[in-house]
C-alpha cells in the first residue's frame, strides 16, 4: 500500500493535470467557434462553385478538347494521397481516423497494382504513416506556423499538387480530412480532386429548367476554373479539418478533466483509509504500551 506522502504528491499531480486538461478545454471550445462559423460559411460556396462545375463539365462530356484536369491522363496507375490532419495531438482519434482511411485506402491501391505517392499536410499524420509508408512520401506541407487558414494556404499546396500533375507524377489525387458534422461526431473522408469529379447539387428541377449560354466556351472557363476548384476544394477541407480538431480536442479534454476529477476521489478516499489506518495502529501501539506497563 503507498504511504500517506506517495498518495498526497500522486492526488496534487492529478490536481495539476485537471488544470491543464480544463484550461485546454476552455481554449478549444473559444477556438471551435470561430473554426465551425468558418467551416459552415464556406460550405455555400464550395457546393455552389461545386454546381457549376458541374453544369460546365456535364455540357463539355466527353469531349476530345475538355481540358486535362477534368479529362484526366487515361489511366490509374499513379496514385497521390494527400493525407490532412493536425499539427498537434491531444485531440482524441481525429488525426487517428483520418490515417486509418488513408492506410485502407493504400492497401487497397497496392492490392490492385496500384503506385501510391504520398503528400502530408499536418505532422501528426505524417509521424504516423512513417512507420509503415514511410518510402512513399513525396512531400510535406507544414502549418504549424500559421494561425489562421486563409485561402492563400489552401492555393500553395493546389499549386504544389497540380505542378506535380503538370510533370506527370501521378494520374489521380485524392484528399483525406474530417468533415466537422458537432462536436462529438466528425466524419473521415475521402475527396477525388485529379481529374476533377464534381456532382451537381441542385434539384432535378432546377437543373432541367436553367440553361446557361457560356462566353467563351466551356472549354476555356473550364481551363481557368479547374485549378481554382482544386483550391477551392482544398481550402474547404483545410476548413473542415480545423473545425473537427477542435471539436475532438474540447470533447477530448472533456473526458479526461472528468477522469481526473474521478481519479482524485478514488485516490482521496485511498488516502483518508490509509490514514485511518495509521492512526489506528497508533493507538493500538499506545494502549499496547500503556498495558505492558
Amino acid at each position: 500500500m503507498p504511504n500517506l506522502k506517495d498518495l498526497k504528491n500522486r492526488i496534487a499531480s492529478v490536481k495539476s493535470t485537471r488544470k491543464i486538461t480544463k484550461a485546454m478545454q476552455m481554449v478549444a471550445a473559444a477556438k471551435l467557434r470561430r473554426a465551425q462559423d468558418a467551416a459552415e460559411a464556406a460550405r455555400p460556396y464550395a457546393e455552389r462553385f461545386n454546381g457549376v462545375m458541374a453544369s460546365l463539365a456535364a455540357s463539355v462530356g466527353d469531349s476530345a478538347s475538355a481540358p486535362r484536369l477534368l479529362a484526366g491522363t487515361g489511366k490509374d496507375d499513379v496514385h497521390l494521397l494527400v493525407v490532412m490532419t493536425a499539427e498537434r495531438g491531444l485531440c482524441g482519434g481525429f488525426n487517428s481516423n483520418i490515417v486509418k482511411l488513408a492506410r485502407a485506402r493504400i492497401a487497397k491501391l497496392k492490392g490492385e497494382g496500384k503506385t501510391v505517392k504520398i503528400l502530408t499536410v499536418g505532422k501528426k499524420g505524417r509521424e504516423q504513416l512513417k512507420r509503415d509508408n514511410g518510402d512513399l512520401f513525396v512531400g510535406h506541407v507544414d502549418l504549424s506556423e500559421v494561425k489562421r487558414l486563409g485561402y492563400n494556404n489552401a492555393q500553395d499546396i493546389a499549386r504544389d499538387v497540380l505542378g506535380r500533375f503538370d510533370a506527370g507524377e501521378f494520374d489521380v489525387a485524392t484528399i483525406f480530412f474530417a468533415k466537422f458534422n458537432s462536436v462529438i461526431s466528425q466524419d473521415p473522408t475521402a475527396l477525388q480532386i485529379v481529374p476533377a469529379a464534381y456532382e451537381s447539387t441542385g434539384s432535378e428541377e432546377e437543373g432541367a429548367s436553367t440553361l446557361y449560354d457560356y462566353e467563351p466556351d466551356e472549354e476555356a472557363i473550364l481551363a481557368d476554373l479547374l485549378p481554382r476548384g482544386v483550391a477551392t476544394q482544398i481550402f474547404a477541407a483545410l476548413l473542415e479539418n480545423a473545425a473537427s480538431e477542435q471539436g475532438a480536442r474540447m470533447s477530448a479534454m472533456d473526458n479526461a478533466t472528468r477522469n481526473a476529477g474521478d481519479m482524485i476521489d478514488k485516490l482521496t478516499i485511498e488516502y483518508n483509509r490509509s490514514r485511518q489506518a495509521v492512526i489506528t495502529n497508533e493507538l493500538i501501539e499506545i494502549i499496547s504500551g500503556a498495558e505492558a506497563l
